[in-house]
């Protein structure tokens, strides 16, 4: 008798055993997922029937802001997650406060872009468990490292989210 696999798991698009394992939690996951040029947020929760978006956030939404740099990197990461968690913010009342991170099958490389997000939404105010040690150095999340202009400008974006 031939056993056969879930097809998610054999195209390698899904850890059945590491979802398994957030889904036990019984919270809403954040989801983030990183292209070359873009970074996705997304609030999901579990449905047997499949998840449901909650709320999201991407990259492209900087643009609109006056964002002119590079949306796929550690400073747009960052951005991207503070305004999440900006957005989420004003939605607390409908929403619990209490998130799991979901980083999907990338791995888990200390500095990334996903915990510049991570970075962001925490700063914004959500609860999320979490390392200090796996953040980007300040620098870095700042843009020092492209350009000294970037500090700036995501200084007056950041209050611009917030308003």
């Amino acid at each position: 008798m031939k056993i056969i696999k879930f097809k998610r798991r054999e195209n390698g698009k899904t850890n059945y055993k590491k979802r398994l394992r957030i889904l036990v939690a019984n919270k809403p996951r954040v989801v983030i997922r990183k292209s070359l040029n873009n970074i996705l947020i997304q609030l999901v929760k579990y449905n047997p029937n499949g998840d449901i978006v909650l709320d999201f956030a991407h990259s492209n939404e900087l643009k609109k802001l006056n964002w002119r740099y590079n949306n796929g990197n550690i400073p747009a990461s960052y951005l991207t997650g503070f305004l999440f968690g900006s957005k989420l913010g004003k939605k607390e009342e409908e929403i619990k406060n209490d998130f799991v991170l979901d980083t999907g099958l990338y791995s888990s490389i200390k500095g990334s872009r996903i915990y510049a997000a991570l970075k962001g939404m925490i700063d914004a105010g959500l609860n999320i468990p979490h390392s200090k040690e796996i953040f980007p150095s300040e620098d870095r999340i700042k843009g020092k490292h492209i350009s000294n202009e970037i500090e700036k400008e995501m200084e007056e974006l950041k209050k611009k989210i917030e308003k």
